[in-house]
């Protein structure tokens, strides 16, 4: 019980008790006022640095990774004022394969792991996935909670899974993807926001865009609020990565504008703030053109 204890204190440090109407309220008021200063070329040109770009098919083959890295290959010094995209992301199995194609310089590899993107498998399998992931070269890992063991409230078993999927990482980052649209309310978003972040997460991440709604502005909100209060409390900075379903450069903007307003222009970087997609790059072309 004691341990159990461990987490609820965590917690207890955390406002958790959140109102989605409130919540909502904020939000809007943020993008009412600030959206219009940040819909420039500028922070276009910066969301596209930001981007995760990603291919999770069923039906992905080794040639279609390849071909999909050789695009990101092919961007470089395209424009000459545009970084890359950020990572590129993909199943596990394909680490290896963006690895021997990937020569765009400063082009991380990520990979979902861990039972993406159910999280219903072993323990130890998602340990050796992960792992595996690394040793085949991903730089990051997109792993989802255990949302069984936290809606549970068996929260011990949760952090603890975080823990060690963390550790398997090596020095690869770990993504905590928080399926907000299974948890629904900014009060669970909260909670699972603040275990995944004393667990040891280097970033929270939205939806995996699979089987529930991906991103909203509130989740987004509501996450970022968790991320500048453990920044404040341990001095350590953890990320964010809004995902699922943002495709067009209106949305990007609106995401960035959260980040910038809650946690401010330090995590206005993608060393802290990615944008999981795989639509949006050729859109925020397209807007910067």
């Amino acid at each position: 019980m004691a341990t159990t204890n461990k987490y609820q204190d965590v917690l207890k440090q955390y406002n958790t008790e959140l109102k989605d109407a409130d919540i909502t309220a904020r939000v809007q008021d943020i993008i009412a006022k600030k959206f219009a200063a940040n819909n420039t070329t500028d922070v276009y040109k910066k969301l596209y640095t930001c981007i995760d770009l990603t291919t999770l098919n069923t039906t992905d083959t080794r040639e279609d990774v390849w071909r999909f890295t050789e695009k990101v290959n092919a961007f470089e010094g395209t424009f000459p004022d545009i970084s890359n995209v950020a990572a590129i992301c993909v199943y596990p199995n394909f680490a290896e394969t963006v690895k021997e194609a990937l020569t765009a310089q400063n082009v991380k590899i990520a990979c979902v792991s861990g039972g993406f993107p159910t999280s219903q498998t072993f323990p130890e399998v998602k340990v050796a996935e992960t792992a595996l992931a690394v040793a085949n070269g991903a730089d990051e890992i997109d792993i989802v909670l255990n949302l069984g063991l936290f809606l549970e409230e068996n929260y011990e078993e949760t952090c603890e899974e975080i823990d060690e999927l963390k550790h398997a990482c090596r020095d690869a980052h770990l993504k905590v993807i928080l399926e907000t649209g299974a948890l629904k309310t900014a009060s669970s978003i909260m909670k699972a926001s603040v275990l995944s972040l004393y667990s040891g997460a280097d970033f929270l991440k939205t939806s995996t865009g699979k089987v529930y709604e991906g991103a909203t502005l509130e989740a987004a909100y509501v996450m970022c609020t968790a991320i500048k209060e453990y920044h404040a409390k341990t001095g350590r900075k953890v990320g964010f990565k809004a995902s699922g379903g943002i495709a067009t450069t209106e949305d990007a903007v609106k995401y960035y504008t959260v980040v910038k307003e809650v946690l401010g222009d330090g995590w206005c970087n993608n060393e802290l703030f990615r944008i999981g997609a795989s639509r949006l790059a050729s859109n925020l072309l397209d807007s910067i053109k």
